[in-house]
């Protein structure tokens, strides 16, 4: 009878100390996996932080290039467009219009009634034609059609409120528009451009080394006035 007890009573302890061990390697675990947790969570916050400070120096230096590119782009514009106003005059004047010098910069214009605002690069006055030209770098066919709405906005502008701005006040509000768009540089595969612009009644200005010249217009070409 006491051997069975002893026999029972070792079983239960057995148990017991299985139970009470399965409990440790139960609370090991669970601290191993919180500690493991806790690193990982910490890795990934580090991570997220490594990625953020290189997303902001990247957008720094992203930002820092744009404006380096439009300075020099501005630059680039501005001898672009001194090279081509300061020989364009005698250009016009051999197809027939009065314009003399000087040539104006950057007539800007502002509706804010019509909600409407624009800048022309080059503007040439003849006694009631005014040329508006826009000059670009490269010559694109989404640069003739702006340049055309951009006319078309100054039109409505000018028929509203008349010319109120130096150098112009002394035009008559039914003064013509007419367009011409200028490149730089127009590459052979973008003559398209030149077409385009023809066939929408706007005069193409080129830079070809030293000089500059008025793309010879095609049989049945038509200016466009606004």
């Amino acid at each position: 009878m006491s051997a069975q007890q002893l026999t029972y009573e070792g079983v239960l302890e057995m148990f017991r100390e299985t139970d009470r061990l399965i409990k440790n390697q139960g609370a090991e675990f669970d601290r191993l996996m919180k500690n493991q947790a806790a690193e990982f969570d910490r890795r990934i916050q580090e991570t997220d932080r490594r990625i953020q400070e290189r997303d902001a120096e990247y957008d720094r230096v992203r930002k820092e290039m744009n404006t380096k590119i439009g300075k020099l782009g501005n630059r680039i514009g501005d001898v672009i467009e001194h090279m081509i106003g300061e020989r364009i005059i005698e250009k016009f004047q051999a197809l027939g219009y009065g314009v003399t010098h000087p040539v104006r910069r950057n007539c800007s214009f502002v509706n804010a009634k019509m909600g409407i605002e624009g800048e022309f690069d080059l503007t040439l006055v003849d006694s009631d034609i005014m040329i508006l030209i826009s000059v670009k770098t490269y010559l694109e066919t989404t640069d003739v059609r702006k340049h055309i709405e951009k006319i078309e906005e100054y039109r409505r502008h000018i028929a509203s409120v008349g010319f109120v701005q130096p150098p112009f006040t002394h035009l008559l509000p039914t003064t013509r528009f007419i367009g011409a768009i200028a490149g730089a540089v127009v590459e052979e595969e973008k003559k398209e451009v030149i077409k385009f612009a023809h066939e929408n009644g706007m005069y193409v200005i080129v830079q070809s080394g030293e000089a500059v010249e008025i793309v010879p217009v095609p049989e049945g070409f038509k200016v466009r006035e606004w």
